[in-house]
């Protein structure tokens, strides 16, 4: 197929070479034309990836109409919060026989859209069918070095999570397939927030113990809220609700779990945000967590206290303890 793949960060650049390897013919696209032009010339992308080979066959660009043209599917790669621009810029194009995939994880501030919806809000005249997610515990950098991993595609219609599914899987990625795109979406999106939380524990001094209870709490209210919104239980015990919590609690890589772990040791977010190269997703994600949660009146104490540590600047040892004597509840509310 031919395949773009929109967002040049790690996330975008491994699923371009790993697509590129299973014989597709592959567009990058990079927003910054002086980077696209370092990357087109020195073939690895030492800000996002560093030591990866973007291999000569996978085309580099930074026009946006020119990688989208005629191409079987378009991966989206892009920090959610800036995907509404960049889709927006594609209102012109003929997407007729062309399948959208998102790889972001997060919800839209403001419009409290998942990654799927902002693109059908965009583009009106695809079917939601032409639309599908990839999602679950996968870092780009274990990815790119061919650790075995495993995801989950998904798209309303089963033919579409197949078609995703068939483009990517390799002996080291193996894809699963799933029509729940909801569940998929709003758990790789909200554990963003809980890891968040778990980093706050890990900054904070807390210990195993208080971490086991924020992921596994933590994963009550992903499902409760999830549920909600429309989304089916099972899913959020799969890859893309537990397992992309486990690993983005846990994990070295996780950016998000890094800006937790920064804000529970003392830090200012403007200040730990500031020192990122890449985008932790939780952050904006909260806020949108913490609107939904208060629009649908569903229960997620551990969301919300990340939110008021995060923007309102409270204590993260103080709202730790807070969370812990709460009203007494069965374990299933």
């Amino acid at each position: 197929m031919r395949i773009s793949v929109l967002g040049a960060g790690g996330w975008g650049t491994t699923l371009a070479i790993l697509l590129h390897y299973n014989g597709h013919s592959v567009t990058l696209w990079e927003y910054k034309n002086n980077y696209a032009k370092i990357l087109e010339s020195t073939r690895e992308n030492k800000l996002y990836l560093p030591g990866a080979i973007i291999p000569d066959g996978i085309a580099i660009t930074h026009s946006l109409s020119q990688s989208c043209h005629n191409q079987h599917m378009i991966v989206i790669a892009v920090p959610t919060q800036f995907i509404r621009n960049v889709v927006h810029e594609l209102k012109g194009e003929n997407f007729k026989n062309t399948t959208f995939v998102s790889v972001s994880k997060g919800i839209e501030v403001g419009t409290l859209m998942t990654v799927s919806q902002i693109i059908k809000d965009e583009l009106k005249k695809l079917s939601p069918s032409q639309i599908g997610v990839l999602s679950g515990p996968s870092h780009a950098e274990e990815v790119s070095k061919k650790i075995p991993t495993a995801v989950v595609a998904s798209s309303i219609e089963e033919f579409t999570a197949k078609q995703i599914q068939s483009a990517f899987i390799t002996s080291y990625f193996r894809v699963y397939s799933t029509t729940d795109i909801l569940g998929v979406e709003y758990g790789g999106a909200l554990k963003n927030v809980i890891a968040v939380g778990a980093g706050i524990i890990d900054g904070a001094g807390f210990g195993d113990n208080t971490k086991a209870a924020i992921m596994t709490r933590g994963i009550a209210e992903i499902s409760r809220l999830g549920i909600h919104l429309g989304a089916k239980p099972e899913t959020f015990s799969g890859l893309s609700g537990m397992g992309d919590l486990i690993v983005t609690c846990m994990s070295k890589h996780s950016r998000n779990r890094y800006v937790g772990e920064q804000i529970g040791s003392g830090k200012k977010l403007k200040d730990v945000l500031k020192s990122m190269q890449m985008i932790a997703e939780g952050v904006q994600t909260s806020k949108s967590v913490h609107e939904l949660s208060t629009k649908h009146k569903v229960s997620t104490p551990i969301a919300n206290a990340v939110y008021s540590i995060l923007f309102e600047e409270r204590d993260p040892i103080k709202v730790t303890y807070e969370l812990m004597t709460r009203d007494m509840k069965a374990e299933k509310e």
